[in-house]
């Protein structure tokens, strides 16, 4: 079993936001490992940590409050891995790809913005904002052009840029200030309903076989939502991921977040899938969304209609800036929020002429909140038993706020390199070469109980 790290430098205590869903006697999770190895301006490493930490204290609370208490740990390894787990990903031996070519830091006439094109209709987008006919003229277009100019045109024709801010500017800004009377993790409680079907046995007093028998619609996409939902699939859950036809998600992205978990494709807009999707709606548990609100109001899918229609499903929610400032509506990313939000700058590196925006060493707003969603997820599920209802909500600019308000990593600390433990397993695309969830269940590493299916594969159905 795992034992307690003894630190002089504790980890934050993100899992306090969700307090009000556990018991009062709630122990932290235990981690072991170095407290730093990226070693960079922020502590990238605590928000890792206390992130993961979040999710196992809440899943520990649960099976202890059911009385089938487990031991639920982490090390540092683990979370150094899994919030790299794309970069780890082999297919066949390959690595996957990274960012298309036009995502990353331009320069414009006044400083520098971020731009994402991974997906093609954003890049559709901002060629047309740009008023350009090929990716060869973007840069000669951005030249000519503020960062703000950029920003603004790209959002409007539904694309996704940010200027590179310095922090004091974002704070100062009415979507920066929007975040700053937030928590990590908001909260909206009620008391639970009866069940509306008969609870899986091994949920009657809690977690039972951790997850077994959880039902969790999965309507999320990138690397956020679908990072999460994985580990809850990994502890037995019944997670069905559901994407629109029209955008389908990017393979090697399904790929790497697409284990112990099944993937369908429905379009909303169609009648009988509709009725269908409301059906499994009555049977779930918890769904995750993670798309803008406006996007979900249309379909009576934001929290507010969900919780209405379904008093018992646990609705966790997430999105990019937050749900009630000027940006609620705007499109974002994990690199998009950084370029935004000062953490670039931060990074940044150079002198004069030749300063340049820098980036986080993983992706860890996306990795970060993905896992405050499962851990809000585990703590709605342990509180349902306790006669409280629920819904979260997190957002990548909050958790943006949560690194940027960590104390810094001590002057002079070092990178240490922590080596990944990697599985292989044969897959419907190919040999794969993964990173294991990162969480130790009574002293044992908890494993993918199956890899990725094929994108779009399964039926509209609860196994």
């Amino acid at each position: 079993m795992a034992a307690h790290h003894r630190n002089t430098n504790p980890l934050p205590a993100l899992w306090q936001d969700l307090a009000p869903l556990l018991p009062t006697d709630t122990d932290t999770a235990p981690w072991s490992g170095p407290r730093w190895w990226w070693a960079g301006a922020l502590d990238v490493e605590g928000l890792a940590l206390g992130s993961l930490q979040a999710l196992a204290t809440a899943l520990a609370a649960g099976t202890g409050a059911a009385g089938r208490s487990r031991d639920i740990g982490l090390t540092s390894r683990g979370a150094a891995a899994s919030f790299a787990s794309y970069t780890h990903l082999r297919v066949n031996g390959q690595a996957v790809g990274g960012f298309a070519p036009l995502s990353g830091f331009r320069r414009t006439i006044d400083g520098w913005v971020r731009l994402h094109a991974n997906y093609p209709h954003h890049e559709r987008a901002l060629l047309t904002a740009l008023g350009v006919a090929s990716p060869d003229a973007v840069d000669a277009a951005l030249l000519r052009l503020t960062a703000m100019e950029v920003e603004d045109r790209v959002t409007a024709y539904g694309g996704v840029a940010a200027a590179v801010r310095p922090p004091a500017e974002w704070m100062s800004s009415p979507a920066g200030r929007a975040l700053q009377g937030e928590p990590w993790i908001r909260l909206n409680t009620a008391p639970a309903p009866a069940p509306s079907r008969t609870v899986p046995a091994a949920l009657r007093g809690g977690f039972g076989g951790i997850l077994d028998g959880l039902r969790v619609l999965d309507l999320t996409r990138v690397i956020a939502g679908p990072s999460g939902s994985r580990i809850l699939g990994a502890l037995g859950a019944d997670v069905l991921r559901i994407d629109p036809p029209a955008t389908p998600e990017l393979v090697e992205q399904h790929i790497d977040t697409g284990f112990s978990k099944r993937s369908a494709v429905a379009d909303l807009t169609d009648p009988p899938a509709y009725r269908r999707f409301r059906e499994l709606l009555e049977e779930a548990d918890v769904v995750l969304l993670g798309y803008r609100g406006g996007s979900l109001a249309r379909f009576g899918l934001d929290p507010e209609a969900l919780r209405a229609d379904f008093p018992g499903l646990g609705v966790v929610s997430f999105d990019a800036w937050g749900n009630a400032g000027p940006w609620a509506a705007r499109r974002g990313f994990d690199s998009i929020v950084q370029a935004a939000s000062g953490i670039a700058t931060i990074y940044g590196g150079g002198e004069g002429d030749s300063w340049r925006p820098g980036a986080l060493p993983v992706q860890a707003l996306d990795y970060a909140t993905g896992l405050g969603a499962a851990a809000a997820a585990a703590a709605l599920m342990g509180a349902r038993n306790r006669g409280i209802s629920g819904s979260a909500h997190l957002s990548l600019a909050r958790t943006a706020l949560e690194l940027m308000r960590l104390p810094a990593p001590p002057s002079g600390t070092e990178r240490n390199e922590l080596e990944p433990e990697l599985r292989t397993s044969p897959s419907a695309y190919g040999e794969l070469t993964f990173v294991p969830p990162p969480l130790l269940v009574d002293g044992k590493h908890l494993e993918y109980s199956r890899p990725p299916q094929r994108y779009g594969s399964s039926a509209l159905v609860w196994e």
